[in-house]
């Protein structure tokens, strides 16, 4: 029996709910509902939790008292991920800038190329490689190959081509429902080529060139796969972290309080991407 002849035979019960209703439905949606806030609590609770452990006195037991702030203290006693924290921003700073103006530009292009679909998969395979295979690659073709001498200049050329594909996508939502009719007729009036992208295309890409730059940033800022192959002897804020966290135990507490102040900085960012991408391309 097909689903039609089940649906048929549903509707002939005289007691049967309506088939829109919240009683046929509300088998499988209540399960799918409890599993979606089960999944969002394990995402969510432990990074509160994490938040929370900072100012427990003894973090590694698991309980949050005593509260203290002992461990963002000795943080800020500490002077070492200072350097490392400023560069990494930097770092991020410079790919989002670089990947939202580059995907920016081929964004616009590639809705017009004959090999459209091609070029996009093309450009979306770096998003399949592993990062650890990637970063030994991009190794081996800059300080082997090429005799390059590696630090913040390869980390940053690393996670440009890791954050571009993400950029790429978020553009290409917008930049292929665009209406080109719109351009049309800006150059039967006359307006140049400058004056059509900024005044009328900017503004309906500007969601997505906004959060392609965010997404680069974002995902900079917490790269580490590939910024261990790539580093030479220069350090940033993951690594540093990585590296206290995996040398030495009695770093951990002041790990947690350094995180903190990580989610500090990138959940507003993610907010602001997630407004972007689901509130004001909803509008374009």
């Amino acid at each position: 029996m097909n689903a039609s002849s089940l649906r048929i035979a549903h509707m002939q019960r005289p007691d049967a709910p309506p088939a829109g209703s919240w009683s046929y439905w509300r088998g499988w949606p209540a399960m799918a509902k409890w599993g979606g806030f089960i999944l969002l609590g394990l995402i969510y609770f432990p990074l509160l939790w994490l938040a929370v452990m900072s100012v427990s006195e003894q973090p590694l037991s698991g309980l949050p008292f005593p509260l203290t702030g002992a461990h963002y203290a000795a943080l800020f006693d500490q002077p070492d991920w200072l350097g490392p924290f400023g560069i990494s921003i930097l770092i991020a700073l410079g790919v989002g800038a670089v990947t939202a103006c580059s995907a920016t530009l081929v964004g616009r292009a590639l809705p017009h190329s004959r090999r459209a679909g091609s070029l996009v998969l093309l450009t979306m395979l770096p998003l399949f490689i592993p990062g650890m295979s990637m970063g030994a690659a991009e190794f081996i073709f800059l300080r082997p190959m090429l005799g390059l001498t590696l630090g913040f200049w390869s980390i940053f050329i690393g996670h440009v081509i890791w954050a571009f594909p993400f950029s790429l996508l978020i553009v290409l939502v917008l930049t292929t429902r665009f209406d080109q009719r719109l351009i049309e007729a800006a150059a039967d009036l006359g307006a140049s080529g400058w004056r059509v992208f900024w005044d009328i295309e900017m503004p309906i890409l500007r969601p997505g060139i906004v959060g392609a730059g965010i997404f680069g940033f974002l995902l900079s800022f917490n790269e580490v796969q590939r910024s261990v192959f790539l580093r030479g002897t220069s350090t940033t804020m993951p690594i540093w972290n990585w590296t206290m966290a995996s040398s030495q135990q009695s770093q951990v507490p002041i790990i947690f309080s350094l995180e903190t102040i990580v989610l500090a900085v990138v959940l507003p960012l993610l907010a602001g991407l997630f407004w972007l991408l689901f509130v004001r391309m909803d509008k374009n």
